[in-house]
Formats: C-alpha cells, sequence, structure tokens
C-alpha cells in the first residue's frame, strides 16, 4: 500500500504504484503515473503528464514536470518521461515538452541529478548521467549516457552533449561536446579525452590509445574539420578495439548541427 503522508494531494487519476510513498505537503497532479519504489520528498510537485519509472528517489522542494518555459507553449499535453533508479535532489525542476519538437522530455535510467539542476523542455538526458549542482539545461539539449556536467554549467538550446563527455564547473557550452572528450571554460574548449573515467567504465588500453589519437587529429595536429574527418575514417578501420569508438566519435560530428567545440 502507497504511503502517502496526510498532508500530500494526490489527485483523483494520479496512478501510483502499492509501495510509493509521497512526503508531507507534496503534490501529485492528476496525470501523473509512479512507478514501483519511488520516494517523493517534502513539498514536491509532481505535475503535468509525467510519468516516473520504479526507484527513483526525489528530493524535497523538487518540481517535476512542470509547464515549459516557452512562450510558445498554449497548454497542450506534451509529457516528461522519466526512467528507473534515478535520484533527483532538492529544488530541481525538469519540464515537459514542446509541440515544437517531439512534445516529451526525457530523463533515462540510473542518473545522478543533483541539487537545484534545471532540465527544460524537450531535453532528452541518456542514463548514468552526473548533472552536478546547479546545472542547467535549456530547451531541446541532449547528454549522451555516462556524460557529467560539472556544477553551476550553462548549456545552450540544442547543444548536444556525447556519450562519456566530460564537462567542468561554471562552464559555458554553446557548441556540441563529442563524446569521450572533455571541456571547460567559458566559452567551452576541448581538453582532452576522459581517460579516467573510461577506464573505470572498462575501456580497454587499445581503445582509450585510439581515441587519445583521435583527439590530436581533431584538435591537435592544425588540420581543418574536413581533413580531420578523412583521417578518423581511416583510424576507424585499423581494426583495433578503438574502431567502433572513433566511429561513434565520426557519426557526433557528422550529424552535429551547431558545430562541435574547437
Amino acid at each position: 500500500m502507497s504511503k502517502i503522508h496526510p498532508t500530500a494531494i494526490v489527485e483523483t487519476g494520479a496512478e501510483l504504484a502499492d509501495d510509493v510513498e509521497i512526503g508531507p505537503y507534496s503534490i501529485v497532479g492528476a496525470h501523473v503515473v509512479i512507478g514501483a519504489g519511488t520516494v517523493v520528498g517534502s513539498h514536491s510537485v509532481i505535475e503535468g503528464h509525467t510519468t516516473l519509472g520504479a526507484a527513483n528517489r526525489i528530493g524535497h522542494y523538487a518540481s517535476i514536470g512542470g509547464r515549459p518555459q516557452d512562450m510558445k507553449y498554449q497548454g497542450e499535453p506534451t509529457r516528461l518521461v522519466v526512467g528507473d533508479r534515478n535520484t533527483i535532489r532538492e529544488f530541481t525542476t525538469i519540464h515537459t515538452g514542446t509541440t515544437q519538437d517531439g512534445g516529451v522530455t526525457t530523463v533515462g535510467d540510473d542518473n545522478w541529478i543533483m541539487a537545484y539542476v534545471h532540465i527544460a523542455h524537450d531535453c532528452r538526458v541518456g542514463s548514468h548521467v552526473i548533472l552536478s549542482n546547479n546545472a542547467q539545461m535549456a530547451g531541446h539539449v541532449t547528454v549522451g549516457d555516462w556524460a557529467i556536467v560539472g556544477a553551476m554549467s550553462g548549456v545552450h538550446q540544442f547543444v548536444k552533449i556525447g556519450d562519456h563527455a566530460m564537462l567542468g564547473g561554471a562552464s559555458a557550452v554553446v557548441q556540441d561536446v563529442p563524446p569521450f572528450v572533455m571541456a571547460a571554460g567559458n566559452k567551452a574548449e576541448p581538453h582532452g579525452i576522459n581517460v579516467e573515467g573510461l577506464r573505470r567504465r572498462g575501456f580497454s588500453a587499445d581503445s582509450i590509445s585510439a581515441l587519445r589519437t583521435a583527439y590530436r587529429l581533431l584538435y591537435k595536429n592544425g588540420l581543418s574539420l574536413e581533413d580531420a574527418k578523412a583521417q578518423l575514417a581511416e583510424l576507424a578501420s585499423a581494426g583495433g578495439d578503438g574502431d567502433e569508438h572513433v566511429r561513434k566519435l565520426i557519426a557526433f560530428i557528422e550529424t552535429s548541427q551547431r558545430g562541435i567545440i574547437r
């Protein structure tokens, strides 16, 4: 049976799994679905057409599923979908999508989202992501799996942060950050491959070596972007463990809409 504090408000129509916990003075809206084992702290608001998966932990004073901060939004029933086992700490805000995009904001599984983080409308946050305190995602931002965004960083709308990328604290990101790359600064600039993170996740020495070579081609050898891509394509066919990761890097560059940080 759900454990709902007497001071909490759960509107008619909300769907809560049997063991969900709702803390004091929290509000759950009529179109909300909350999965098994999820715990919502005190004074939080879960609203809109929002689905939370299983075993999530929502801190105090969080605002989940609010209306997009987009002046074009006219009250359409857009959505927020959050996966499983996420930690979402105090005062975090996550908004639903808009019809100008796919109409849905998504957050994957096993993410660590610290206090005061903002995830705007139509963002796509992957899995195993760390968003440090006061990291701010504008609308339509994509954050890849295993990425880390440092505290007090701001990410411009439509920017993509690749898988396993790492962004230093207080950075301003206005262009895409390729996968595996560390970046920092205002405006954010590249600072090498996220070697320690890749080691912790079991990347082989050969894979890391290939990505280091790819980084030098992209950023250190004075090549134009087109020449660097040609040499990256050769590197990706070397027949080593790192081929698939270099191909992922190439695919990211080729599909970038805002251009990558340089």
